[in-house]
């Protein structure tokens, strides 16, 4: 069975984002629903940067932070409309990952992964020491994102839960359609080249510092936002959406649904968003069961749950 087509993967993704709705047995699947769509958002993020170009990063929840406080603070401090405050969030974060890109991307392997690391916890430590600013650890509240207000002013009636499930998947879907353009395109496959040998990209020609730089900078863009949506739905922001444990969520969410796949990425969100909600019962086992899941997880299935699935479907047609 031959690999899905970008746009199969795009209509599978859209068909289950319409269709489950049907079966929510209440409104309060509609929020957990947008948070496994921004998840699944970020996630893709690393997916370019880990999967395509083969770069690691273990601070990316950094940049998300940076999406979330300026959604926080352009409204509150410069009367910026919400929706464009997502925008300079994102070109925010842009800018600083191709600045601190250039240096730290030079490095390899865990070297590259600590570096990452140290821009993680800086950012949390600015978050959190800058209380005039940012509140401290307390956080601060964000302002309302307002599409709402016009939807009903237009006579289209729908609730909070239902209204940033709608946003949020849009949001996915949008992202998906790019990774996936992205994955086709001439940058792509120089991602992928990198990702298979450095030394083999550079002898055909590929520009490998500016290629790493390119697959940063547009992970950091992702992840940034996702940070806003995540605070624009909650209407409150702290310092741990740039704390090292989301870092540490987000990388693991890539590598356990299939760090090359973008649905692989969907798939990883949808697991690690829910796994916690339906471990509650063990109560103070949860955090235990959640890592012996994982620890089988990578021992038997080490190329995530999507690609071995498909290579055991394919397998099977063979």
């Amino acid at each position: 069975m031959k690999s899905l087509s970008k746009w199969t993967q795009l209509v599978i993704l859209a068909a289950l984002i319409v269709v489950l709705p049907f079966f929510f047995p209440s409104g309060y699947y509609y929020r957990v629903g947008a948070l496994i769509f921004v998840n699944a958002l970020a996630v893709i993020g690393l997916v370019i940067l880990i999967g395509f170009a083969g770069q690691i990063s273990l601070g990316h929840a950094g940049f998300a932070g940076i999406g979330a406080y300026a959604c926080a603070l352009a409204p509150a401090q410069f009367g910026i409309h919400p929706a464009l405050a997502l925008v300079l969030g994102a070109a925010l974060s842009g800018v600083i990952a191709a600045l601190i890109g250039r240096p730290i991307l030079r490095l390899k392997g865990y070297y590259l992964g600590v570096a990452t690391l140290g821009f993680g916890i800086l950012m949390a430590m600015v978050l959190t020491n800058e209380r005039a600013l940012t509140g401290g650890p307390d956080g601060m509240e964000v302002a309302k994102l307002g599409l709402r207000s016009a939807l009903r002013s237009m006579g289209w009636r729908v609730s909070g839960g239902e209204f940033w499930y709608a946003l949020c998947g849009i949001a996915l879907v949008i992202g998906a359609w790019l990774a996936l353009n992205l994955y086709d395109g001439p940058t792509g496959r120089a991602m992928r080249a990198l990702h298979g040998s450095e030394v083999a990209a550079r002898t055909v020609g590929i520009d490998v510092a500016r290629i790493k730089l390119q697959a940063f900078v547009i992970s950091a863009v992702y992840a940034s936002v996702a940070g806003s949506l995540l605070a624009l739905q909650n209407r409150f922001v702290t310092p741990d959406i740039a704390g090292f444990m989301h870092s540490i969520e987000m990388v693991t969410m890539a590598v356990l649904g299939g760090v090359g796949s973008v649905l692989g990425a969907v798939l990883g969100a949808v697991i690690l968003t829910l796994l916690p909600q339906v471990l509650t019962v063990f109560a103070e086992y949860e955090q235990l069961v959640l890592g012996a899941v994982m620890i089988l997880v990578m021992i038997f299935l080490p190329q995530g749950l999507l690609p071995s699935i498909a290579r055991k479907i394919r397998g099977r047609g063979e």
